[in-house]
């Protein structure tokens, strides 16, 4: 008895490789971004970097990846999905640190927003589009239930166009 090969045609659930239709309203994210952002951390440094959000399973999933060009800041890869029962979005985060954290998404006419509310460490991440090729987002984040503070913000120009 072989090995079941899960990467070629004919795969296990392949039928469910389709788009996933509650996602469209991430279709402006769709592309790779190069990024300039900001951070209280060090605020006298602009923090480039690239950004891509692509379909993910033939688009029955988004998934983020994002890389800061400052070494203290990490790599990070995000999965984003529905739950069409309770009309809500998630994604799940992690990290070249091992963090891994679950966030709850909002959306609307080209924005999102995504929230982690943890009494530890919240943080909160809002992305605009201000036209096809440039989005700005706005960080939020709060330590110890204390005061919302500024985090990373970024503005986004397209490098390539999405699918």
């Amino acid at each position: 008895m072989g090995l079941l090969q899960l990467d070629e045609p004919g795969t296990v659930g392949a039928k469910a490789l389709i788009p996933n239709p509650a996602l469209r309203p991430f279709q402006f994210l769709i592309g790779e971004w190069r990024t300039t952002g900001t951070h209280p951390m060090v605020p006298d440094k602009k923090l480039r970097g690239t950004t891509s959000f692509s379909w993910h399973e033939g688009g029955a999933f988004l998934i983020m990846r994002q890389q800061v060009d400052e070494p203290s800041f990490p790599d990070g890869v995000a999965i984003i999905g529905s739950d069409d029962g309770a009309g809500t979005y998630s994604m799940i985060y992690f990290d070249e640190r091992g963090t891994s954290r679950l966030m709850e998404i909002t959306s609307g006419k080209g924005t999102v927003t995504w929230k982690h509310d943890d009494p530890k460490f919240a943080q909160s991440l809002s992305i605009n589009a201000e036209g096809p090729d440039r989005l700005v987002s706005k960080g939020r984040m709060s330590n110890k239930g204390g005061p919302w503070e500024d985090d990373l913000s970024q503005t986004f120009e397209r490098a390539a166009p999405g699918n």
